[in-house]
C-alpha cells in the first residue's frame, strides 16, 4: 500500500487556544490515525525567534504546545514528533536551498513585502527593523519541508506562497544536481474551522480574544460568559447567523446537538441559558484533555524525552539524506577522489541507487531496490524467468515513480523504508537515464 506523507509545523510562540485546537490540532490528530498515511509534525522554535525575542516565552510555548497536542490524542509513537532545533540538519539544509534561491522570490513573500509597505507608509526606510530571518524565512520552511520529501503539506490559504516557494527551491535544486526532493503538494484546508473570538472577529492573541485551550473550567465558563451578543431578550427569536456563540459551539458539538441549539434560538433561549449550554458542551470535551494536559505539565521532563525519541527517529532519515546532498554539492571526502576526477571533475562520478536481482530457493526471480549505503527500499514479488524480472527494472529505471505507480501490485516497501525514500530513488535513477 503506497503511503503519503503528511508534515505539519506549529511555531513555539505562544499558547494554543480554541481556534488552534479546531483549525489546526483536532484535525490534525484525527489525520495521524490513518493506515495510509506517514506523519511529521514538528515544534517551529527556529521560526519562533523570528518574532519572539523573550527566551522564557519560548521555552514555555514549546512544552505548553506539545502538551497540549499530546493531550489532544497524538501518540508520539505512530507518529514523528520532533523539535525543529534537534535536527541540525534542517540549518544546513537551508543553507544549501539559500544557495539555489534568488533574491527576487524573497522579495515577493508576504511576510517581507508587508514590513516594507508598513515602513514606507510610515516614511520610514524601507526595510527598518526588518531582520534576515523575516527575509529568509521562506527558506528555512523550504527545508522544513523538503528536509523530510513531504508528499503534502496542509496549510491555509494565506501559507500557500510558502509552498510555492519550496517547490521551486526543489525545482531549482534538482535541476542543479539531480532528483534529490519530491515537489510537495499543496493541501489547502478550507474545510477546516476558523472560530470567531469573545469579541466577533477570528480568534487570536494578538486581538487578545481568544479563549486558552486549557483555561481552568472556572475560567472557561467566564470568558464564554463574555462572548459578544446582541440586545434581544429571552423568548425573542434569535439568529444563528453571524452569532459568535453559535458558531463555536457547532465546532464542538455533533450535527444533532447543533440542530437542538439551532432550534432553541428560534425559540428564544436567553442568552445566559445559551452560554451555559455552550459551557457544558465544551466542558465535556476538553475536561478528559485538560486533565491529561496538567499531568504532562508537571513533567516536562516526560515531554523533553518524548520529544529527543522524536528527534532521532527523524535524523534516521535526515541524516544519511544530507550526506546525500552534501556528496551531490561536492561537499566529500577527498580520499574518495580518484585520478580520473581530478583530471576532470565535471565527469566525477554519481553513486545511485541500484537494482539487485537475485533467485530465491522457490526458483522464481526477484530483485530489489537499494540505496547508495545498500539499504534496502523497495522488493519485487517473484517472477517466473529473469527476462520478466529484468523487463521490470528497465521499465522502472526509464520511468521511474510513474512505472512503479502501474507496477504497485508487484512491488513492496521495504521494512524500515518508506514510499518517499523509494520516490526519490528511481527519480534519481530515471534522471540518470535521462541524461544518459
Amino acid at each position: 500500500m503506497s503511503v503519503t506523507r503528511f508534515l505539519t509545523g506549529i511555531t513555539t510562540s505562544g499558547t494554543p487556544h480554541l481556534g488552534n485546537y479546531v483549525g489546526s490540532i483536532r484535525p490534525s490528530v484525527r489525520a495521524s490515525l490513518r493506515t495510509d498515511v506517514e506523519s511529521f509534525y514538528f515544534l517551529a522554535d527556529y521560526h519562533a525567534l523570528i518574532k519572539v525575542e523573550e527566551p522564557a516565552r519560548i521555552q514555555r510555548s514549546t512544552v505548553e504546545i506539545a502538551a497540549s497536542w499530546l493531550a489532544a490524542g497524538l501518540d508520539p509513537h505512530r507518529v514523528t514528533f520532533y523539535r525543529q532545533s534537534d535536527i541540525p540538519e534542517i540549518p544546513e539544509l537551508t543553507w544549501f536551498l539559500t544557495c539555489v534561491t534568488g533574491k527576487g522570490i524573497l522579495n515577493r513573500a508576504h511576510a517581507y513585502k508587508a514590513a516594507v509597505d508598513k515602513n514606507v507608509a510610515a516614511g520610514s526606510d524601507t526595510d527598518s527593523d526588518v531582520t534576515a530571518g523575516l527575509f529568509m524565512y521562506p527558506v528555512l520552511m523550504g527545508a522544513d519541508i523538503l528536509m523530510f520529501n513531504a508528499h503534502k503539506v496542509p496549510v491555509g490559504r494565506d501559507q500557500v506562497q510558502h509552498l510555492e516557494m519550496a517547490r521551486d527551491m526543489a525545482a531549482s535544486f534538482n535541476h542543479r544536481y539531480g532528483a534529490h526532493f519530491l515537489l510537495p503538494e499543496v493541501v489547502i484546508e478550507e474545510s477546516v474551522a476558523t472560530l470567531p473570538g469573545i469579541d466577533g472577529r477570528k480568534m487570536s492573541k494578538s486581538y487578545d480574544n481568544h479563549i486558552p485551550l486549557f483555561a481552568t473550567r472556572a475560567r472557561l465558563k467566564k470568558l464564554i460568559g463574555g462572548i459578544l451578543t446582541d440586545s434581544r431578550a429571552p423568548g425573542e427569536s434569535k439568529a444563528v447567523e453571524g452569532s459568535s456563540l453559535f458558531q463555536i459551539f457547532q465546532a464542538f458539538a455533533s450535527d444533532d446537538e447543533t440542530q437542538e441549539l439551532r432550534q432553541a434560538y428560534a425559540d428564544g433561549i436567553g442568552w445566559a441559558d445559551a452560554k451555559q449550554r455552550v459551557f457544558e458542551r465544551l466542558d465535556r470535551e476538553l475536561t478528559p484533555m485538560r486533565e491529561r494536559y496538567e499531568t504532562l505539565m508537571r513533567d516536562p521532563g516526560a515531554i523533553e524525552d518524548l520529544l529527543l525519541a522524536g528527534a532521532a527517529k527523524a535524523r534516521r532519515l535526515s541524516t544519511p539524506f544530507m550526506e546525500q546532498l552534501r556528496h551531490a554539492v561536492g561537499l566529500r571526502s577527498l580520499r574518495a577522489q580518484s585520478d580520473a576526477d581530478k583530471a576532470d571533475t565535471k565527469a566525477a562520478r554519481v553513486v545511485l541507487p541500484s537494482f539487485k536481482q537475485y533467485r530465491e530457493s522457490d526458483g522464481r526471480f526477484h530483485f530489489k531496490l537499494v540505496d547508495t549505503q545498500g539499504r534496502e527500499l523497495l522488493k519485487s514479488q517473484g517472477f517466473a524467468s529473469p527476462k520478466d524480472a529484468g523487463a521490470v527494472i528497465r521499465r522502472l529505471h526509464k520511468e521511474g515513480v510513474a512505472a512503479w505507480q502501474e507496477l504497485a501490485a508487484q512491488l513492496t516497501i521495504a521494512h524500515g523504508a518508506s514510499s518517499a525514500e523509494v520516490a526519490i530513488a528511481l527519480e534519481q535513477l530515471a534522471g540518470a537515464n535521462a541524461a544518459g
